[in-house]
């Protein structure tokens, strides 16, 4: 379930880049449906483990699948108000590219480090080193989420505009 919620971020945000400004097509709308049915998905299954026995589903417990299931479900609403708008453009396209981009990389990342913490030295993972990545990361896609989301504020052009 991570996997294609990572796979839809990826398919979405590269679309979002190659698409031309202000069109919404047949590919955003099967994009919505999957997002809605990962979130189903992620639901169903998490209320599975929650009421099993162990509390688990197939060894996780169901906080992780609520956790991923709200994600989908929030890009899913995303899609909708994005189809009814008739597409973005501008700053709004930017930060959709790059908020689903940079999300599915910090998911890859964590599904990374802790989960595979056995393949590296005792001393790194008592350093906490291996969680750097994860923090620079997430520190680089907020700095971009709020300078490009506040030069739409500013009604600011970028350098490259003002030349051409």
């Amino acid at each position: 379930m991570g996997g294609l919620l990572v796979l839809y971020l990826v398919a979405t945000g590269w679309a979002v880049a190659r698409r031309r400004e202000r069109k919404a097509g047949i590919f955003d709308r099967s994009a919505l449906l999957m997002a809605l049915a990962i979130a189903a998905s992620a639901v169903t299954w998490g209320f599975q483990a929650a009421t099993s026995r162990i509390g688990m589903n197939d060894g996780y417990r169901p906080g992780m699948y609520f956790f991923f299931g709200s994600i989908a479900l929030l890009f899913a609403v995303s899609d909708v108000r994005m189809i009814l708008r008739g597409g973005v453009a501008g700053s709004q396209r930017i930060a959709r590219h790059l908020w689903r981009m940079s999300l599915a990389l910090l998911f890859a990342l964590i599904s990374f480090y802790p989960s595979r913490a056995r393949l590296f030295p005792r001393w790194v993972n008592d350093s906490n080193l291996l969680y750097v990545p994860h923090l620079l990361l997430a520190g680089a896609m907020l700095f971009w989420l709020v300078r490009v989301r506040s030069r739409k504020l500013l009604n600011e052009e970028p350098a490259w505009a003002q030349q051409q």
